[in-house]
């Protein structure tokens, strides 16, 4: 499985993380899912999320009051979310699903995990032989990666291929 990401979702998970840092960040991902791919056409975060710095949790009624607008997209789907893992104290935040993660996850989706962390070297983008994209920027080390459930309902990691953008 590969997940291709637009330079606007990828941008996009940078900010979401960045900006509630030390917290974790929850959003979901917009785009079309092929026979043996996603493609990440945005990613959105969700204002309503209750943040901490060891969870996220979101209150499924409030994705009623968009439900009726993402209808209305024809070529974009909801085929996923994100949520971001932080730095805590001296704990790096993993790009790994916890356990509580696993439980959450639908067959169909895919799921995307920021590990956020304080930028101890600067580091170049790149695409990263594990299947994750990684790099810093300003004053945070970002690794990203993709998982789904398999067809025997275990939890595999998907390959990330993402167009930086410009400077990156």
């Amino acid at each position: 499985m590969r997940v291709y990401l637009s330079e606007n979702a990828f941008i996009d998970l940078l900010l979401s993380s960045a900006e509630v840092y030390k917290k974790e960040c929850f959003g979901f991902l917009l785009g079309y899912k092929l026979e043996d791919r996603f493609i990440v056409e945005h990613a959105f975060s969700v204002q309503t999320a209750d943040r901490r710095h060891k969870g996220v949790e979101y209150k499924r009624k409030n994705h009623k009051k968009i439900e009726s607008i993402l209808a209305r997209f024809n070529k974009l789907q909801k085929i996923g979310d994100f949520h971001s893992h932080t730095q805590f104290g001296p704990t790096k935040g993993l790009p790994l699903p916890s356990e509580e993660d696993i439980k959450g996850m639908t067959p169909g989706y895919i799921y995307l995990i920021i590990a956020i962390n304080n930028n101890e070297k600067t580091m170049p983008w790149g695409e990263k032989r594990d299947g994750t994209l990684s790099g810093s920027v300003s004053e945070f080390f970002f690794k990203i990666s993709a998982h789904f459930v398999n067809g025997d309902s275990s939890v595999k990691r998907a390959k990330i291929h993402c167009p930086l953008p410009p400077g990156f």
